[in-house]
Parts: C-alpha cells; structure tokens; sequence
C-alpha cells in the first residue's frame, strides 16, 4: 500500500467520529505503530481536525467534506482569487487555513488550470488595512453568537449581534442587529473605533437574523 492510500484509509476509518488506538490502527493496516504516528502528525499538519496523543489514541473532530465538483475555468479562478485574498488577510488564523486550503487546491488541481501568476494580485487598501485587528473577534462573535460592545466613529458604544461580515474589495462591513436602535445597522470596520465581546451571547430570533435584514433590501 502507498502511503497516500493509506492516509486516505486512515481518514475513512476516523471519519466515525471515535477514539482508535495506535496500535489497532497499525495492525489494520499492517504497518508499525510508529508509522501510524507519522501519519497522524501528517494529516494534522495538512489542515484536518485529527486530535490525539501517543498512548491514548486518535479520532477527527467535524470533519468537513465536499462531493465532487466540476468546475469551469472561470470558476476555478474565481475559487483561487477568493482563497488569495483570504491568505492575505491579517487574521493569522485565516490566512493559515487559507494557505492550507491553496495547497490542498494546488495538489488535486489538473495541470491546465494551474496558473502561476493568478495569486499574484494585491488585495490592500488603507481600509482594509484599519478594519483588520476587529476581523478574528467579528468572525469569532459571528460563529458564536457573541454580543459586541461597539465603539463607530467615535460615538458612544453600543450593544451589537453581529450577523454578517461582508468585503467589498476595499472595505469590510459588518452587518448586525444594534440593541439601541431595535433595528439593523451595516459598519465599515474600519470606522469602528472599539470593540470587544462583552460577556454576552444571543440566539437567533425571528426577526433578528441575517435573511430577515436581506428580505428588508428586496423590493415590495
């Protein structure tokens, strides 16, 4: 057996979400125990939720798959485009996935639509570049459903759910429901002049949420 096959059987067998040992695993597969450790080490380091230790045993946590998927040349570039602007993000945690994620792109990708020079463009502005040290908490609170004590323009702070964060090729807005109008309220990140998590937490509710703010922007 190669050793890509056997990465892949590896992750076929801890796809059922439990707890496997070292050394049924090596026995399963008829290798040592110290191999099933390179291998582990291996496919956490590509980017899969692999957790586990030598001597207690290895399992993966939500793992995320996708079918397969024919794509078009116009649409393989749009995916390497979006995936480059994302890995020059000074969120470190998104720019690491998304260098993984370019990598794992690069490696399954066919030859003709590679394009050496398509990551070669410059996503930055002066905006951008304000908005950055809030995108990590934003995405965080989104994820979580975090409430936000936020500071724009330099006005009083203000409670926020945030909902939706959005990059428009120069700026990032964040679109939230802001406690102190009852109402939806879209910011430029980089005017928000404070933010952090206060404490709180929210779950969705009717009304609240982020198709309820797009079905106020679709015509009557």
């Amino acid at each position: 057996m190669t050793r890509k096959n056997r990465l892949f059987d590896i992750v076929q067998i801890l796809r059922d979400g439990r707890l496997h040992r070292a050394t049924d695993l090596a026995a399963r597969l008829g290798v040592s125990v110290r191999t099933i450790w390179r291998d582990m080490a291996t496919l956490a380091d590509s980017g899969l939720p692999v957790e586990g230790a030598r001597g207690i045993g290895y399992q993966m946590r939500e793992p995320t798959t996708l079918p397969p998927m024919a794509l078009t040349r116009d649409e393989f570039e749009a995916l390497r485009l979006g995936v480059a602007l994302a890995a020059g993000a000074e969120d470190p945690t998104l720019s690491r996935a998304a260098a993984s994620l370019r990598a794992k792109i690069g490696a399954v990708a066919p030859a003709r639509a590679q394009d050496p020079g398509s990551d070669s463009f410059v996503f930055a502005s002066e905006e951008a570049a304000r908005a950055a040290p809030h995108l990590a908490l934003i995405r965080r609170a989104i994820r979580d459903h975090l409430t936000l004590r936020l500071t724009y323009r330099g006005g009083e702070a203000q409670r926020v759910r945030p909902l939706h964060l959005d990059y428009w090729g120069k700026v990032w807005t964040l679109t939230g429901w802001a406690e102190k109008f009852h109402d939806f309220r879209v910011f430029r990140v980089d005017l928000v002049t404070g933010l952090t998590h206060d404490g709180g937490a929210f779950l969705p509710e009717p009304g609240k949420t982020v198709d309820d703010y797009l079905a106020t922007l679709s015509p009557a």
